[in-house]
């Protein structure tokens, strides 16, 4: 693993990315037996769509609302992809909105394969207790949320930004810059510790802020 520069001494605040950092996760949204699963759940909810055409119709969603973006790493919104698929195939009177929320989480619990909480993490949150904590992840809020707060992790940061709050992703250096300033720091004075060496070193070490790959910072902190 690379090493990079860190001087634990000018750290004012600490960022942190979610999967693959805090949690360790496994999921296969490309499996067929995941949109089986959901094609037949969602007759007892109103709608009525084929496996291969859930599958297909909701990538199309998804790619258009990404082309249609003016951000360079756009993100969507998934529970509206899935909105929208539900009213074009209601066989009865739906709430659509609520629908694709419920509709989004089915999908992630379909295609989960594993998820577990990094317990090194948790202890390395001990070590920055006294200072502020947040965290930036490429992640959609409405399931992502979900899951940092069964594995314990949601409530001790001061705030969480997913990507699909803002509608772009790492290393998109507008998502960093949000969540300096909800810590009122400098760049210089924050550190970021994720797993990607492109979107949680490169991009934040490029704004001027300290970053560690998540191995090392176990290492460092003796975990």
């Amino acid at each position: 693993m690379l090493e990079v520069p860190f001087d634990l001494k000018k750290v004012k605040g600490v960022l942190f990315d979610c999967y693959d950092t805090l949690i360790d996760i496994k999921t296969d949204e490309g499996s067929t037996r995941t949109y089986e699963v959901l094609s037949n759940w969602l007759i007892y909810q109103g709608v009525r769509i084929t496996p291969d055409r859930l599958r297909d119709t909701y990538k199309q969603r998804v790619r258009e609302q990404m082309e249609a973006s003016w951000e360079r790493y756009p993100d969507v919104r998934v529970e509206e992809a899935f909105a929208s698929i539900c009213a074009e195939h209601a066989i009865w009177k739906i709430d659509e909105k609520q629908l694709g929320v419920q509709l989004a989480r089915s999908f992630r619990a379909a295609s989960l394969r594993r998820l577990h909480a990094h317990i090194k993490s948790h202890r390395l949150l001990d070590t920055f207790q006294d200072l502020p904590r947040g965290v930036v992840s490429n992640g959609q809020r409405v399931f992502s949320e979900l899951e940092m707060r069964a594995l314990g992790f949601y409530d001790r940061f001061d705030f969480v930004i997913f990507s699909s709050d803002v509608g772009c992703k790492k290393p998109n250096p507008r998502i960093f810059i949000m969540a300096l300033d909800r810590m009122n720091l400098a760049p210089e004075d924050a550190l970021f510790i994720g797993d990607s060496y492109e979107n949680d070193v490169v991009a934040p070490m490029k704004i001027g802020m300290q970053a560690l790959f998540i191995d090392e910072a176990w290492r460092y902190f003796g975990l």
